[in-house]
């Protein structure tokens, strides 16, 4: 997505977000690999400044690039890619954790950079790839966000909320961990200099000018590149005891920090301690989000079974709830195909009913999320001490009502929704604030999101025991799959 934002500056102040652009992301296979197609996603990108440039007449005050984490480009001495990056769901990195944990104990990891474990981390990627002839005659990485802003100034560097996703930075330092890239093998000089959210980061190049027909000089500002850290950059929150949801492919769930959580116990939770804008940690787990109900609907779509998202949302809230779910943070729903079985499956192995309609698993599906929601919000106060009273849910899960709605019933507090285009705001508040438009920190930018933003807020039911019941069978199942011991039966 391409946006266009006006701020006037002083008093209660404005700001209004135009979407003058959208282009597809579409991965590609080639030779049983799977890339994504980043010559495509750039033209996009050009579509996209040159649509912005007819709305305000060919002159931009800033540009800033967020995109997803962990996956790079490689370059050669001269500056041209070397391939298609890998997409983050290929199975390239199957079996090197194991490979990792030789090296380096996941104890001793986890301690180092505070990262959640996920087998796609570029830390693993980086593992996969050593040999191989890209990265043996490499000489510069960049990660996504960082390779769209090199080919649009000709200048390069790494963002640091992006850097921190990669499992080499030390969330205490706010730069590379030495000890890790060493023990890893992997050579940090492939990495350009960090960059924080706010810092210059060129300037759009000639040829780009001349491609989108705008005026320059258009300087480019780098922002919380990953795109999680500029949507919580976005959280309308009002003061510090809030926990977001940023919902989209992914669920990221937690709470803002001043700093990170290094211990055991939020290891073994699998909590990740990402940097975010202006020295914040954002503390969080992923969750494998709405990705589970867009595979559905594309595998529906395939078998000519293809479904209307909103109807099929409204059939799926007249089923009645808890009859289906399933663990949302299980690795066995981060592939893409046959999404519809593989829930049904593990309803089936878990002995509850198995959705038999399209309705029945969406409904599946949500119920999931919002337990989900609950268990990560649950175990970030826990393992935080940050109190919490209200949730903030951002990002595309905001246009579901029946998530939003299941989400306050399982977490027992009243649910916030919206912005749907939080990273887009947090974006481009991070570019105002650089360009002198807007002032201030994280609750001024915040307090602006309040005033000019529709929000919707969501309070839970008083009967919570059905999710109590339903939260407790989910966290014995998560331990029993994280120790090896045998599942409890389903209620």
């Amino acid at each position: 997505m391409v946006g266009h934002v006006s701020v006037r500056p002083g008093g209660s102040g404005a700001l209004r977000l135009e979407e003058v652009h959208r282009f597809p992301n579409l991965p590609v296979r080639v030779g049983g690999t799977l890339h994504w197609d980043i010559l495509s996603l750039y033209r996009g990108v050009l579509d996209g400044l040159r649509a912005a440039g007819r709305v305000t007449g060919g002159r931009l005050t800033s540009v800033g690039i967020d995109t997803w984490a962990v996956d790079y480009g490689l370059l050669d001495a001269s500056g041209a890619l070397l391939g298609n990056p890998v997409h983050y769901r290929d199975a390239r990195t199957d079996g090197t954790a194991e490979k990792v944990a030789e090296a380096l104990p996941p104890s001793e990891l986890y301690a180092a950079t505070g990262l959640q474990h996920l087998p796609f981390n570029t830390v693993y990627q980086l593992t996969a790839a050593q040999g191989t002839p890209a990265l043996v005659v490499a000489h510069r990485l960049l990660l996504i966000p960082d390779l769209i802003a090199y080919w649009l100034t000709g200048d390069m560097g790494t963002e640091l909320t992006n850097a921190s996703t990669t499992q080499l930075i030390d969330p205490r330092t706010r730069d590379w961990s030495r000890p890790v890239a060493a023990a890893l093998g992997i050579d940090l000089s492939l990495f350009p200099p960090l960059r924080r959210p706010g810092s210059p980061a060129g300037h759009l190049l000639p040829g780009v000018l001349a491609d989108t027909g705008l005026t320059g000089p258009v300087p480019v500002t780098a922002v919380g590149s990953h795109d999680t850290a500029s949507a919580v950059a976005g959280v309308p929150a009002d003061g510090d005891r809030f926990a977001y949801i940023a919902t989209g492919t992914w669920s990221l769930a937690g709470v803002e920090l001043d700093a990170p959580v290094l211990t055991e116990e939020s290891r073994r939770a699998n909590f990740t301690n990402e940097l975010g804008v202006d020295g914040t940690v954002r503390y969080l787990r992923n969750i494998m989000g709405l990705w589970m109900l867009q595979e559905c609907l594309r595998s529906w779509a395939a078998e000519g079974r293809g479904q209307d998202l909103a109807p099929l949302l409204q059939e799926a809230a007249d089923v009645p709830p808890l009859r289906s779910y399933i663990d949302a943070g299980d690795r066995e729903f981060l592939a893409p195909g046959n999404m519809p079985q593989r829930i049904a499956d593990a309803c089936r192995r878990a002995g509850r009913a198995v959705p038999r309609t399209p309705a029945e698993t969406t409904r599946c599906v949500l119920d999931s999320l919002a337990l989900a929601h609950r268990l990560a919000v649950e175990d970030a106060r826990r393992l935080s001490g940050r109190a919490v009273d209200v949730v903030h849910v951002v990002g595309g899960g905001a246009h579901n009502e029946l998530l939003c709605r299941l989400t306050a019933d399982a977490c027992g507090m009243p649910v916030v929704a919206g912005p749907a285009e939080a990273a887009a705001f947090g974006n481009l508040l991070v570019q105002a604030r650089a360009a002198g438009a807007v002032r201030g920190g994280l609750p001024e930018l915040r307090a602006l999101l309040r005033r000019t933003q529709p929000l919707r807020r969501y309070a839970p039911s008083a009967d919570r025991s059905a999710w109590d019941r339903a939260a407790a069978v989910v966290r014995e199942e998560s331990d029993a799959c994280a120790t090896g011991r045998p599942a409890p039966d389903g209620p």
